[in-house]
């Protein structure tokens, strides 16, 4: 049975910008917001801890693909990490030149942009 989600969008701090929200199949969900700030390249973990130091996390690849279709315009047309990690040493990456996601060791160096979460 559907059932009708009512959801008010928050107020974005200062710098944010609403990038969407994402609602899963089970209602729960979430809204994102983008906050200021491009990082240049660096390897996975020190995008992580940069993104925790504005407070902020790295999106993960919904989020990243909702970035992608509604603001590429504020992205470098190039591998932005994700927060996904995918197995041991690895970790996912969104391409703001085409749209393609893929994963890179988290020793190779991506740029990184942080967003905030707020649950529905």
């Amino acid at each position: 049975m559907n059932k009708a989600i009512n959801f008010v969008i928050p107020e974005p701090k200062e710098g944010e910008i609403y990038a969407g929200t994402i609602i899963n199949p089970d209602g729960t969900g979430k809204h994102t917001f983008l906050l200021p700030g491009d990082n240049d390249d660096a390897d996975w973990q020190t995008q992580m801890d940069w993104a925790a130091s504005i407070g902020g996390e790295l999106p993960d690849r919904v989020q990243q693909a909702m970035l992608y279709k509604h603001l590429p315009e504020l992205f470098q047309k190039d591998w932005y990490w994700s927060s996904e990690q995918r197995g041991s040493g690895s970790a996912w990456v969104q391409d703001f030149y085409d749209g393609s996601q893929d994963w890179y060791s988290t020793f190779f160096k991506c740029r990184a942009r942080a967003v905030r979460s707020v649950s529905l």
